[in-house]
C-alpha cells in the first residue's frame, strides 16, 4: 500500500495516477473522515474522469509513504503519524524549495528518507478537480543512509504511476536546481500577479533578476555545489518561464487562493543560508519580505 500525506494538487495528482486498489491517502490527526476522498481529474489527454481513494486505516501500515505537504507544515505532519509508521517504511518528500527535506533527515536519521525533486505540473483549479497541467519527470535519491538500500525499489513503485521517474544519486544538486527556477520565477509571478511569461517583461524583473543570480551563484558555492555564473542562472530561469509562460506558479496560486506561500523554503532558505555563510542577499530578503507581506494582506 502506497500512502499519500497531503491532499493538495501534487498528492492528487498522483494519487490519480498510482493503481488505485494499492493507493490511499492519510487524514489529518485529529480528523476520521467517514467518506472516501473523491475529485475530478483531468489528465494531460484531455479526458476527465473521477477518482475515489479510500483514507488509510488506523490499522494499515503501508509500504511507502509520499509526503505532499507544504514544505512549512511537514515536520509537524510527520510528527504527528511517525509513531503509527513501521521503522522501515520509506518516506519520499515532494516539497518545493530547500530546508524542509534537511529538517526532516535530521529528525530521523535512522529511517529510510528520500527527497523528491518533480517537473510534473499540477494544479486545482477548484476544490474537487485536479489539471494535470504538464508532462515532466521525477527524480528520487536518498536524504539518509538508510535510504540507499531502498531507492531502487522507490523508483520501481512510483514508476507504476505511468508518470516518468528516475533514481538520482545526487538528490541535493537536483533540488538546488529546482531551486534556483523557483527563486527566479515564483516571487515575482506572486508578486505581480501574472502567468510565468509575463515576467520577463516587468520592470521589477528585469531590474533585479542579475542582483538574484549573482547572489545565487555566490550560495551555490557556499554550499558545495558545481560553480555556476550568473548569467547561466539568468538563462536558465528565462528559459522555463518561457517554456511555462501560461502557467500559473504555485506561489502566485497560493496567494490568490489566500494560503501560506513556500517563500520561506526558497528565497527565504537562501537568505538563512546567506546570513549562515556571511554572503549578503538584499535582492532573495527583498522578495521574501513582500511575498510574505502579500500573505498577511
Amino acid at each position: 500500500m502506497i500512502a499519500i500525506l497531503g491532499a493538495g494538487a501534487m498528492g492528487r495528482l498522483w494519487a490519480a495516477s498510482l493503481p488505485a486498489d494499492e493507493t490511499a491517502f492519510i487524514a489529518r490527526p485529529g480528523h476520521s473522515p467517514s467518506t472516501p476522498l473523491s475529485y475530478n481529474f483531468l489528465a494531460l489527454d484531455g479526458t476527465e474522469r473521477s477518482v475515489t481513494l479510500p483514507w488509510l486505516a488506523p490499522s494499515q501500515s503501508p509500504d511507502l509513504l509520499l509526503v505532499t505537504t507544504k514544505a512549512g507544515d511537514t515536520l509537524t505532519a510527520l510528527e504527528a503519524i511517525a509513531d503509527s509508521l513501521q521503522p522501515t517504511v520509506p518516506i519520499v518528500l515532494f516539497q518545493n524549495g530547500l530546508g524542509s527535506q534537511q529538517q526532516v533527515a535530521e529528525r530521523w536519521p535512522e529511517r529510510p528518507i528520500l527527497a523528491a525533486s518533480t517537473t510534473e505540473g499540477a494544479n486545482r483549479p477548484s476544490p474537487d478537480r485536479v489539471v494535470h497541467a504538464g508532462a515532466g519527470a521525477t527524480w528520487l535519491g536518498p536524504m539518509t543512509a538508510p535510504a540507499i538500500a531502498v531507492l531502487a525499489e522507490c523508483v520501481k513503485a512510483l514508476a507504476s504511476s505511468g508518470l516518468t521517474v528516475h533514481p538520482e544519486s545526487d538528490i541535493l544538486g537536483r533540488l538546488w536546481q529546482k531551486l534556483v527556477v523557483n527563486a527566479g520565477i515564483n516571487p515575482f509571478t506572486a508578486l505581480l500577479d501574472c502567468p510565468n511569461g509575463d515576467i520577463l517583461h516587468a520592470d521589477l524583473f528585469l531590474n533585479h533578476i542579475d542582483g538574484l543570480c549573482e547572489e545565487i551563484a555566490r550560495l551555490m558555492v557556499a554550499a558545495c555545489q558545481p560553480e555556476q555564473a550568473p548569467s547561466a542562472l539568468r538563462e536558465r530561469i528565462e528559459i522555463i518561464a518561457r517554456n511555462t509562460a501560461r502557467n500559473t506558479s504555485s506561489m502566485r496560486s497560493d496567494v490568490q487562493n489566500g494560503r501560506t506561500t513556500e517563500i520561506d523554503y526558497i528565497n527565504g532558505f537562501l537568505v538563512r543560508l546567506g546570513r549562515s555563510k556571511g554572503i549578503a542577499t538584499p535582492v532573495n530578503q527583498m522578495l521574501a519580505e513582500r511575498v510574505q507581506q502579500l500573505s498577511l494582506n
